[in-house]
């Protein structure tokens, strides 16, 4: 995807456009975030600032980049992502941390249309798979994330330290 607005028209016959979010867009990644955590019943774990995200995803050393599609002008969702490498492949890829489609633009299939398109800048980059993780309540995505052609993989389980179990790894090895 190139750095210019990519346009297409979703199953409505409605013009989605889509872009890469720039610096200016880290309160509307903030609360499409924040939608995205209440819709899955999740708000007190979201604990981001809009500081956060612009900290974190622009400036020398992006962590994450961003695609927003937006229809009639307006934001209506965005998938964000960050590269990851897989050392059994020797491959880079992305890992989509978060899709979202707000509510009233749903069923115009801008989820899978976000997803071909971080799909495409990934294959520009030489990149070669995309990966996710799903809520394992959230059955719907995982329906539709098959449908997009991402398999589950029952090889593997994440593991997460955060917070009090974080520091305590952290300074176990002191």
């Amino acid at each position: 995807m190139n750095s210019s607005s990519d346009i297409a028209h979703a199953n409505s016959g409605a013009t989605v456009s889509f872009r890469h979010a720039k610096r200016e867009d880290a309160a509307l990644i903030h609360q499409m975030v924040a939608d995205l955590s209440a819709y899955l019943g999740e708000t007190r774990k979201h604990t981001a600032s809009v500081a956060d995200y612009e900290a974190h995803g622009f400036g020398d050393k992006p962590r994450f980049e961003a695609i927003i599609a937006e229809v009639a002008g307006e934001a209506a969702g965005m998938c964000l992502f960050f590269d990851s490498f897989s050392t059994w492949a020797g491959q880079p890829g992305l890992y989509v941390q978060d899709l979202y489609v707000s509510p009233k633009a749903r069923g115009l299939k801008l989820g899978r249309l976000l997803l071909e398109r971080v799909a495409r800048y990934g294959m520009e980059k030489g990149y070669g798979y995309v990966r996710l993780s799903v809520d394992a309540n959230n059955v719907n995505a995982q329906g539709f994330y098959e449908a997009c052609g991402l398999t589950w993989s029952d090889a593997e389980r994440l593991y997460v330290a955060r917070g009090d179990a974080f520091i305590a790894l952290a300074g176990s090895g002191a």
